[in-house]
């Protein structure tokens, strides 16, 4: 059998369809847009999640987000991704990235490629932020480029 040029961006675009994101927002992230709006923008989680997803399917990748205050409820989705067929995570662990080994972990035991991302240039920031402890377990980081950072990640996962 022989395959056209047609044949293969249908097979790629098959491919990519069967791909599923994670977006993990961690602690603080629900108020995105009203707290410190100098420091990480006026879009709001709702609007990011939206655009994620819409860039999500525009490019045939399912994206799901999910957002919480609480640790283990994060390590808990980490877990249920796996079970999920999850093929790529999205995490701006927030706080916890400075504190974490559990998280850490969590991130390793998966064993799903994962990006964690900052909206601020956490290495301009306090000293203790400037110290990723989950970044030691993640496939890459990116930092300082305000929420285009969820779309490089998502366009590096979709593609990986």
């Amino acid at each position: 059998m022989v395959f056209g040029v047609e044949d293969y961006a249908v097979i790629e675009q098959a491919l990519l369809m069967s791909k599923k994101i994670l977006v993990i927002n961690g602690p603080n992230l629900g108020r995105l847009g009203k707290r410190e709006p100098s420091i990480y923008g006026k879009t709001t989680l709702a609007e990011l999640e939206k655009e994620l997803v819409d860039k999500g399917q525009s490019t045939g990748v399912e994206v799901m987000c999910f957002q919480s205050n609480h640790e283990g409820e994060i390590i808990d989705r980490l877990e249920r991704a796996v079970d999920e067929g999850v093929n790529g995570c999205i995490l701006n662990a927030a706080g916890l990235t400075h504190t974490s080994v559990a998280l850490m972990d969590s991130i390793k035991s998966c064993d799903i490629p994962t990006v964690e991302v900052h909206i601020s240039q956490i290495y301009q920031r306090e000293e203790f932020r400037q110290h990723s402890i989950t970044g030691k377990a993640c496939t890459a980081v990116i930092s300082g480029m305000g929420t285009s950072g969820y779309f490089y990640a998502l366009d590096y996962l979709a593609n990986r």
